[in-house]
């Protein structure tokens, strides 16, 4: 409940801080600025994070392409066993 309280709070806050009314802080400009700065910034984390997943993807593919070879060689081993017995 407190949380709910305390966002409710902090969206009004920010809601006041960037209108563009005389009452209001008018930190519309300042935010224009930070997110200018802030995007290519963050754009380069976010290809950095998708850059390794797509590594861990590919070798966890040929993970499970080894895993499905030796699993197959271990079915043509015990096919060839049981049939000599």
């Amino acid at each position: 409940m407190i949380a709910l309280i305390i966002g409710i709070v902090l969206v009004l806050f920010a809601v006041f801080a960037v209108l563009p009314v005389s009452w209001g802080l008018q930190w519309w400009p300042e935010v224009v600025v930070f997110l200018k700065g802030g995007v290519p910034i963050l754009a380069v984390f976010i290809g950095l994070i998708a850059f390794f997943v797509g590594i861990a993807d590919i070798k966890d593919k040929i993970e499970a392409k080894k895993e499905e070879e030796e699993e197959k060689k271990e079915e043509s081993k015990a096919k060839g066993t049981g049939a000599s017995t």
